[in-house]
């Protein structure tokens, strides 16, 4: 007769009432799961498991009379398995890795002893957990993800063109700062050798299909925008000045269900732009933003901040203000960019357009 495992054993004997307490602590990973199971604030079993969900699902539901919260860090296998759960019954909870307590001192990292820290950090009430999008709000969010990505690869595509002129001592056409079509035409009659010629055909081949792929993003976020919710949205946010449509999409995709905030601070520690409180003693100062969230969302928020100062003179003067006060641009700009993205979060949740100061 075969023998039962320690995990078989374990369930088989189990008896749970209303009143115990059990949260599980997942550590996940592409084709594993590893589990922990903490029953009245002690870990009483851990095992691993396949990458299934509905296999972990089934695994976890005799546990569902006493089952209190499940929880795994936010990581590149998304919100499939934290749906899969909820589709269950079962409560589930995914946890921002910053957010996470760490030990000061250095110790060993396994993935059983990472799924028994999160059970154990669950149970005493320690993690913070994110908004789960639904499908359709993670789909759409990949649009402008997939635009910044773009973006970024057509950057590093330009900079290797002008790294290649400057190697081989080869004059930067006149206005190649600003990737005109003129310059790009000198690139493409540029007289070199045929190692050199083939090179550089290869970065402009590949420059021209970025652009076109960034376009075609551009024109999907569009045919988005004709969905009425999003096409009252985004004319909401392009009212406040200095908010074109991209840093508007980005701040509407990335920002989904914005009424789940309760304050302001909630909103500026979501994007990364709240500044971090360090206190000791009777000193107490500010420190540097925590940067969580999207840094290209940061990005285009303090882009927009410079644009709304050249609009506003409101803004202008809180600018100036900002800067005396730190003695540092940077800080100021940051400190301006805090005050849009509360702006634009508290036009998203009143429905109303912007309205200027008297």
């Amino acid at each position: 007769m075969k023998s039962l495992t320690p995990k078989q054993k374990w369930f088989k004997k189990i008896s749970l009432t209303k009143n115990d307490k059990i949260f599980v602590g997942l550590d996940v990973h592409k084709k594993s799961i590893s589990v922990a199971i903490c029953l009245n604030g002690r870990v009483e079993l851990t095992f691993n498991t396949s990458a299934c969900p509905r296999r972990l699902a089934a695994q976890l539901l005799p546990l569902k009379k006493a089952l209190r919260q499940v929880v795994y860090e936010a990581g590149p296998t998304g919100y499939g398995l934290a749906r899969t759960l909820q589709d269950a019954g079962l409560p589930v909870e995914v946890i921002s890795p910053s957010n996470i307590p760490r030990p000061a001192k250095r110790q060993s990292k396994t993935d059983r002893l990472d799924c028994r820290q999160l059970a154990e950090y669950a149970a005493k009430g320690l993690l913070k957990p994110v908004a789960i999008p639904t499908v359709q709000q993670e789909a759409d969010r990949q649009l402008i993800r997939l635009r910044d990505q773009l973006v970024a690869k057509r950057r590093r595509v330009r900079q290797q063109i002008k790294s290649f002129l400057l190697q081989h001592g080869l004059e930067e056409p006149q206005g190649l700062e600003n990737w005109s079509l003129a310059s790009i035409k000198q690139l493409i009659q540029m007289p070199l050798s045929h190692p050199l010629r083939f090179t550089l055909d290869l970065y402009l081949q590949e420059l021209d299909e970025l652009t076109e792929h960034i376009q075609q993003t551009e024109t999907e976020l569009r045919r988005l925008g004709e969905n009425p919710h999003y096409r009252q949205t985004i004319k909401i946010l392009q009212s406040h000045p200095g908010v074109g449509p991209v840093t508007a999409w980005a701040f509407a995709l990335e920002l989904f269900n914005p009424q789940r905030f309760q304050r302001a601070a909630e909103v500026a520690a979501y994007l990364g732009l709240a500044p971090q409180i360090i206190q000791s003693g009777q000193s107490c100062r500010e420190g540097p933003i925590t940067k969580a969230g999207r840094k290209s969302l940061r990005s285009k928020l303090i882009e927009a901040a410079w644009v709304w100062i050249r609009q506003d003179h409101h803004a202008q003067d809180t600018y100036y203000r900002l800067c005396r006060h730190t003695g540092c641009s940077q800080k100021a700009i940051v400190g301006l960019a805090r005050r849009l993205a509360i702006r634009l979060w508290r036009m998203l949740c009143t429905g109303r357009h912007f309205q200027p100061a008297a």
